[in-house]
């Protein structure tokens, strides 16, 4: 595409192509997020059940993205005139993730709509994942902030689109938000068929009217790159991790995990210890003691592939840039933890939440918790369409202001938004808190990654992506196992506290974003 040796900078509609994509990955993402405990209620489901019913979907990422991060970034095609790289995935996710959205609400038992969400999840995984490292790839440092607001832009606009599809259909259509018992209403059904086709189209415009650079044009641009940064933009190489290391990593985590599962099992036995007084643990927290044992046996894995000499597996790979993790990308994976903890809270219990606190109706068989979920649908598109606002907002300000200082003051604003759910019983002005979590939003999915993307080598930007949303869905998977214990034992149930837990949250990732290193913001002050 180019033979100079600085990476060249793209028009803003090449940008716009770009990240086109996200629209309907977003739909998809955010009709999943604002209806799938829509959906697990109508067919059964407890509120004190949603959160481990969720685990699909932390668990898909935890898995797929890493592959498909470290996959991604060896695959080379030719694609019409040029490379494919990034777009296949793109492409083949679309197609899956379209026929899930299919599926979903026709799902007639829970344990179908709870297998679908696995499909689903893994499917916009495999999508979304290489597009962040798209962006990496294709745009030189000055524009990456740029780029990954655009797609933020998008992210907010798919978002605005799925939240309100179903409120629409019942308010400027006339179809029904209300279904027998067990049923899936009819606004739901439509909203998951047209946001399949949107998704698929979307996808597919921006497969067909972008391209990529070849292995030989990234390689001189990172060698351009890494000239120009100096000692800067060099990041050191760690020492590899040994098999002793790995073995001793490994038998402590597993360890854990038994001390947990035993430590629950007594908990919950007849008669319950005295010590835990009116406390109840969950079963859920047997998931958390898996989750700690099978970290533990990934590292007794690599301690003997390392011993056998096999350090050019694909597994071996993804293990060890695990823990050869840039010190910047370390530091962001504690504010990344704090913040995803947060959305996931909101996300598991918003819908029940906004019925029982504000609607007085926590019964999902009644008009008035429907009202309340198209209401709650409706407030999404209000945040993400201020999100959209907010992302182009960044474009701007963060040339001017230090990416990170920028982002604390986000997630604050977040935190103020989550505070005020709980003081602001009437639903008509839940609009007020929006505005920060929505601005908060727009900063996660966007700010994280432009720093990131200046830290990590070109060659592996797409299995870093990968490891990075581990840090991602690791505080998803620790809510999925921990909100209901912390709901149900801390405030009697009532799923608004999840929104304090949130803010809390929140507060504790702005404080994190203080202490990283953002060496691209600073090489450029």
């Amino acid at each position: 595409m180019t033979h100079s040796g600085q990476k060249p900078s793209l028009g803003a509609g090449q940008i716009w192509n770009m990240s086109f994509g996200f629209l309907g990955i977003q739909i998809g993402f955010d009709l999943q997020n604002g209806n799938v405990s829509r959906i697990f209620q109508t067919l059964g489901a407890e509120v004190d059940e949603l959160a481990i019913l969720w685990i699909a979907a932390p668990m898909t990422g935890l898995i797929v993205q890493p592959i498909i991060g470290h996959l991604s970034d060896k695959t080379w095609m030719r694609f019409g005139s040029g490379y494919a790289r990034r777009r296949p995935y793109f492409l083949v996710g679309a197609l899956l993730a379209s026929l899930a959205l299919f599926i979903m609400p026709n799902s007639p038992a829970l344990w179908i709509a709870a297998g679908t969400l696995w499909l689903m999840d893994a499917s916009l995984n495999i999508t979304m994942e290489p597009f962040r490292a798209f962006v990496g790839d294709n745009l030189p440092d000055r524009q990456r902030t740029m780029g990954y607001a655009m797609q933020s832009f998008f992210i907010g606009a798919g978002a605005v689109i799925a939240g309100a599809l179903p409120w629409v259909m019942t308010n400027w259509l006339g179809l029904s938000n209300v279904a027998p018992e067990g049923q899936i209403p009819q606004t739901v059904h439509w909203a998951f068929y047209l946001g399949g086709a949107a998704l698929l189209a979307a996808v597919a415009w921006t497969v067909l009217t972008t391209r990529e650079y070849s292995p030989e044009d990234l390689a001189r641009f990172e060698d351009a790159r890494r000239d120009a940064l100096g000692a800067a933009g060099t990041v050191p190489a760690a020492t590899p991790r040994s098999a002793a290391q790995f073995r001793a990593g490994g038998i402590g985590w597993i360890a854990a995990g038994a001390v947990l599962a035993v430590f629950v099992m007594v908990a919950r036995g007849d008669p319950r210890p005295a010590f835990l007084g009116g406390i109840e643990l969950a079963k859920d927290l047997y998931v958390l003691a898996a989750l700690l044992a099978g970290f533990g046996v990934i590292q007794l894995i690599a301690a003997a592939l390392r011993g056998q000499g096999r350090d050019d597996s694909g597994f071996m790979e993804v293990v060890s840039d695990l823990f050869a993790m840039p010190k910047t990308m370390r530091q962001l994976a504690v504010v990344q933890f704090f913040s995803w903890f947060a959305m996931f809270a909101m996300w598991i219990y918003g819908t029940p939440a906004i019925a029982e606190y504000h609607f007085a109706s926590p019964d999902p068989a009644t008009r008035g918790y429907q009202d309340a979920a198209d209401w709650w649908s409706l407030l999404g598109s209000v945040r993400n369409g201020l999100a959209a606002l907010a992302a182009l907002g960044f474009i701007v300000v963060a040339a001017r202001f230090h990416r990170c200082r920028l982002h604390a003051v986000n997630l604050l604003l977040g935190a103020a938004g989550f505070a005020g759910m709980l003081l602001i019983r009437d639903p008509g002005l839940l609009w007020i808190p929006m505005v920060g979590i929505g601005i908060a939003w727009a900063s996660i999915v966007s700010l994280p990654y432009a720093i990131l993307a200046g830290c990590v080598p070109a060659e592996k930007m797409g299995i870093y992506m990968g490891v990075f949303n581990v840090f991602i869905v690791v505080p998803q998977l620790l809510a999925a196992t921990l909100l209901g214990f912390l709901v149900t034992n801390l405030f009697g149930g009532a799923p608004i506290y999840a929104m304090a837990i949130a803010a809390v949250s929140f507060v504790l990732a702005a404080g994190a974003t203080l202490l990283v290193s953002d060496g691209e913001a600073a090489g450029q002050a």
